[in-house]
């Protein structure tokens, strides 16, 4: 056992623990404001939830993929989907904020850590793919189950993660019981005039 190592990891998780406070554009049932430590738990919960239509995926790695995709967001918070266009620099910035967050760690964990985040954000396996796809949905259903406010855009998620949620019959059912309930949201909100 390596002392220093374990200091290490305890001083990323103290780190890491800011995540919890990252408050996303989302609210819950409740009407408060989601965390992204909230929507990663819930993204790992989804992939559990259909592992037998995941079948043929390594769900180790599915998990693993769901923990670190948001963990940059602990430095400088979450960017709104809805705001992601005007933020080219939204991945670099990400990355370089889980570096930094990642300093504590020894090399061998910092670069598993690092290559998992890097699969992600390229789509660069079935694995990564399938949770791109699980993360737009999982922002979609909180979206239209949460007590948003009044002038909330329910329209943006019809169009939202479009690329990711069309790539396997499983996101597409997914997205179209979603996108209903998306509707029904949009009918029941109140008109602004």
């Amino acid at each position: 056992m390596n002392i220093e190592q374990l200091k290490g990891k305890l001083a990323f998780l103290r780190e890491a623990e800011k995540l919890k406070d990252v408050l996303r554009s989302g609210h819950t049932s409740s009407g408060r404001a989601e965390s992204t430590a909230e929507h990663s738990w819930r993204l790992c919960l989804m992939a559990m939830a259909f592992e037998e239509e995941l079948a043929g995926l390594d769900l180790l790695r599915v998990l693993k993929l769901c923990v670190v995709h948001d963990l940059g967001e602990a430095i400088h918070g979450d960017i709104p989907a809805i705001s992601q266009h005007a933020h080219p620099d939204k991945s670099e910035r990400e990355r370089n904020d889980l570096l930094t967050l990642m300093a504590p760690l020894d090399a061998k964990l910092r670069g598993e850590l690092l290559a998992l985040w890097d699969e992600y954000e390229a789509a660069a396996s079935p694995e990564a793919k399938a949770v791109k796809a699980l993360d737009k949905l999982e922002t979609i259903l909180q979206h239209s189950q949460g007590a948003n406010p009044d002038d909330f855009d329910y329209a943006f998620n019809l169009g939202y993660g479009r690329k990711h949620t069309g790539t396997t019959p499983l996101f597409s059912t997914l997205r179209e019981l979603l996108d209903d309930a998306t509707r029904r949201r949009m009918s029941a909100a109140p008109v602004h005039r």
